[in-house]
């Protein structure tokens, strides 16, 4: 099951970009564009993580904190254009788990997002598609007992790819995961990381979508 993430944020364009990233990443994201909405929607669904502007209309971003821990202990992630030391005490003292300023790196809002996951313990410690086991936290993976020797970039595409199982990742959407947003590469890159990568797999698991990107399809059952 998708983790699923509340996302506050009031600048349409930001939150268009932030909710795309972090879609692309496997996560399900509902997103509000005031306060007043998060509040009712967190009633509404079970979010494993939250992340919240502090200048929303309605509730801002500190109400909301407080509301929001008074029923969950699932981390939550301040996203503000604050950057005074003041009001990153207060977000920390009313129990936000972490805090970004903006403009923001989207990798580092990323990576922040899996670390927040991975200390709650939302995220498994390991992966298997079909035989194969994927261990984030080492980048190793094991078929039929044996290592394979991915390079570092070969096993985050395919993390991504057993993320979105199903799911089309274009190559600009595998660029700036596993690259970063700001990397001057192309889809050559990825072709040729993808071809290294079908090499080591004991079978051709991953499937292009021509024109498009590159797709794992779900285990058959």
């Amino acid at each position: 099951m998708a983790i699923r993430i509340l996302l506050a944020e009031d600048d349409n364009i930001i939150a268009g970009t932030v909710k795309a990233f972090l879609e692309d990443a496997g996560y399900h994201v509902d997103l509000c564009l005031d306060g007043d909405e998060a509040c009712r929607m967190f009633f509404d669904q079970a979010f494993q993580l939250a992340i919240f502007d502090i200048l929303l209309p309605g509730m801002n971003g500190h109400e909301l904190l407080r509301e929001f821990r008074r029923h969950s202990s699932a981390p939550v992630l301040m996203m503000s254009a604050l950057s005074d030391e003041g009001s990153q005490i207060q977000a920390f003292d009313e129990q936000a788990d972490d805090y970004i300023t903006k403009p923001f790196p989207i990798r580092l809002l990323l990576k922040r997002v899996e670390a927040l996951l991975r200390r709650s313990g939302a995220l498994s410690k390991e992966i298997t598609w079909e035989d194969l086991t994927l261990y984030p936290k080492e980048m190793r993976v094991v078929c039929q007992g044996q290592e394979l020797p991915l390079t570092v970039k070969e096993f985050e595409i395919l993390l991504l790819l057993t993320h979105n199982q199903g799911r089309t990742l274009t190559h600009e959407a595998i660029l700036s995961r596993v690259w970063g947003y700001d990397f001057d590469g192309n889809g050559a890159t990825v072709h040729t990381h993808i071809k290294n990568l079908r090499a080591k797999l004991p079978r051709n698991i991953i499937r292009t979508v021509r024109g498009v990107g590159y797709r794992i399809e779900e285990p058959h059952k």
